[in-house]
């Protein structure tokens, strides 16, 4: 578990806080998590801090227990170690910690090689602790020995403002100023005591005094939102400039930050392009930066550009940032979804896309050797879906992001051919309607299909089904239903229906009832000899076969853009579909059904989006490291795993 948690973004405008150191529709493959409905955000509960561990999976535990279970060990353990005992003990400070702190800090003033540093942090600490007089002996201390510094100062004119000697503070804190006028919490205090006494003129005077001294860009940035503000972009310019100059490089992170986000309010996208661009290094500058550029690109249909930039914010590995790169994959997938131009009916050219047996047990597979295949010539039966009746019916065909009904069209076959090829002995395989031509994608239609158009698919290609399993959701009210209809292929005549409610958001209970009740059919009236599932085989259960419904969905849209011809803008959110899968792994440490899925996933990835897959190359080492699975199938995933990760 990482003990510093990378926070990113910040407040719009400067505090007064310590001053530490500077150190038929046609759909795309939408890849995100859908939420879970209903439930509170503990990243608002001021009581939570949030954690990652080596998975990268986000948790919350109480402050209390933080400081318990993990923190008063973690500064044992640095506690003859400078930089990261430092880092401890300002996170600490943000975090609430300052009681504990007092110690930590003392020892650090005694070991660090950085005096100004030690002095600073210890002076806060015990500023924060209310121990004033100690504040300000070891502050003082300090510029005795080592001379005026600008952290020094400014937390040591904290000291003489909680004491209640104004004239003593703001003399101390403008000398920290000229020492260094890019301090961000003294240049914010000082400029807001001028607004409390003279209002915004006052400000704006200090401000133009703050920028007149030596190397200062900060004033500049404040100058420039005001000349925005006044419609002055000639002006604001200028002063980006004066301000980048001063900066020297690289440059700091919160003059890229501001620049960029008080270009972008105001709407002027390229010329925050052209002076941010340049400057941007992903290393130092991170999300903070990367958001305003993103955006700028977006907006500006620079999809390419936008894109670039998600990926090296990716490479970095920050946990902390996945959620908000995951909301730029979506946005993304969106602008590229809405820059297809609608089709009428007549001009939509549809395939059917062929899969045979259990999506994620092809037959070249090393796992094929823990699910042997059926011999003889046991009954071919098909599954097809991909229809769904929503609240929102249209006559026309149109390109949008799938949605839950459309992803359950598509999970329903592919997970019903994985039930009836286990437990009975047959050959199944699953059909997918697909667009052809330049924005190829899968097909959801709002009608089932007919009977005699449903047998005719399933009899195309050398080796026709006999049998077809025809799939339809009802989703324009909750709960919602599945139509299930058995045709024989040879003359298109039903042999059976089934019904059945269920939730969006929990089908489980409806899905092993119908599987139940398809298999049973499948054997009156089509001659299925049924079988007992291989113990290897299990499903996914609880609030984990929601997650599982989709990562075979997933799957299959990873599958797809592997097709030539399929362009990259196909599949958005690669990254998230791997933690997802990761995270049903974990969730089902010792079933090797999950592993097959992710492994699958990975080998079809591999092939359009190796940077990704190896970005998880870590994660997957140590799933296989910490959760082994019993032998056989662990020599059988290493093998497999191997392939692609050699």
């Amino acid at each position: 578990m990482n003990f510093l948690r990378k926070l990113f973004g910040k407040k719009p405008t400067p505090d007064s806080g310590s001053d530490l150191a500077a150190g038929t529709t046609v759909t795309r493959a939408d890849e995100t998590v859908p939420q879970q409905p209903g439930t509170a955000d503990p990243a608002k509960d001021p009581n939570m801090i949030r954690v990652f561990d080596a998975y990268g999976r986000e948790m919350f535990i109480t402050k209390q227990q933080w400081r318990d279970s993990v923190l008063l060990d973690h500064l044992k353990q640095v506690r003859d170690k400078p930089d990261e005992l430092y880092a401890t003990i300002a996170q600490s400070l943000q975090d609430g910690f300052a009681a504990d702190m007092v110690e930590p800090a003392e020892r650090l003033a005694k070991i660090d090689p950085i005096p100004e540093r030690a002095a600073v942090i210890l002076g806060v600490v015990y500023l924060e602790n209310k121990r004033l007089d100690d504040a300000e002996r070891v502050l003082e201390t300090h510029v005795r020995k080592h001379g005026e510094a600008s952290y020094v100062l400014s937390n040591l004119a904290k000291v003489h403002a909680a004491r209640g000697d104004t004239a003593l503070a703001q003399k101390t804190l403008w000398r920290a100023l000229e020492l260094d006028p890019n301090q961000e919490n003294g240049f914010g205090w000082y400029v807001a005591t001028q607004r409390e006494h003279g209002g915004e003129t006052a400000a704006l005077d200090a401000l133009r005094r703050i920028a007149a001294l030596p190397g200062s860009w900060r004033a500049r940035l404040w100058l420039a939102r005001d000349a925005l503000a006044n419609r002055d972009l000639d002006t604001a310019l200028a002063l980006y400039r004066e301000a980048l100059a001063a900066a020297g490089t690289p440059v700091p992170a919160d003059l890229l930050m501001q620049m960029s986000g008080d270009l972008g309010n105001a709407a002027h996208l390229p010329e925050l392009l052209v002076l941010t661009t340049p400057h941007f290094e992903v290393a130092a500058h991170g999300l903070a930066v990367g958001n305003n550029l993103i955006k700028a690109n977006l907006d500006l249909g620079r999809l390419d550009a936008a894109r670039a930039l998600i990926d090296q914010l990716y490479a970095q590995k920050r946990p902390d940032w996945a959620k908000t790169l995951a909301y730029w994959d979506t946005e993304l997938a969106k602008t590229h979804v809405g820059t297809v131009a609608p089709s009428s009916a007549e001009k939509v050219s549809l395939t059917m896309l062929v899969g045979d047996g259990a999506i994620w047990l092809p037959e070249d597979s090393p796992a094929a050797e823990l699910f042997p295949a059926h011999t003889g010539e046991p009954p071919r039966i098909a599954f097809l879906g991909s229809t769904a009746e929503t609240a929102a019916p249209g006559d026309k065909p149109v390109h949008q992001m799938s949605d839950t009904p459309g992803r359950l069209s598509r999970a329903l076959p592919i997970f019903l051919a994985e039930q009836v090829r286990f437990r009975g002995h047959a050959r199944v395989r699953t059909l997918m309607p697909w667009v052809l031509g330049e924005a190829p994608a899968f097909v959801l239609g709002r009608v089932p299909w007919k009977t005699d158009e449903a047998a005719h698919y399933a009899r195309i290609g050398d080796t026709p089904a006999d049998f077809v399993v025809v799939t339809h959701l009802v989703a324009a009210t909750e709960p919602s239903r599945i139509e299930l209809r058995l045709i024989r292929t040879i003359d298109a005549k039903e042999l059976g229906t089934l019904e059945a409610a269920l939730s969006l958001a929990q089908p489980e209970s409806a899905l092993r009832r119908i599987a139940d009740s398809l298999v049973e059919i499948l054997s009156r009236e089509a001659g299925l000899e049924r079988v007992a599932p291989p113990e290897l085989y299990r499903v996914p259960v609880g609030a984990s076969f929601p997650y599982y419904l989709l990562r075979l969905e997933q799957l299959l849209a990873v599958r797809c853009s592997t097709i030539d011809g399929v362009p990259p803008s196909f599949l958005s959110g690669e990254r998230e579909i791997l933690a997802g899968n990761l995270q049903l792994c974990l969730a089902e440490p010792d079933n090797i059904v999950p592993r097959l899925v992710l492994a699958q996933t990975l080998k079809r990835l591999a092939k359009i989006r190796p940077q990704v897959v190896a970005e998880f190359r870590e994660r997957v080492q140590l799933l296989q490291k910490e959760k082994p699975l019993p032998e056989p199938t662990h020599g059988v995933l290493q093998r497999l795993l191997a392939e692609i990760y050699p």
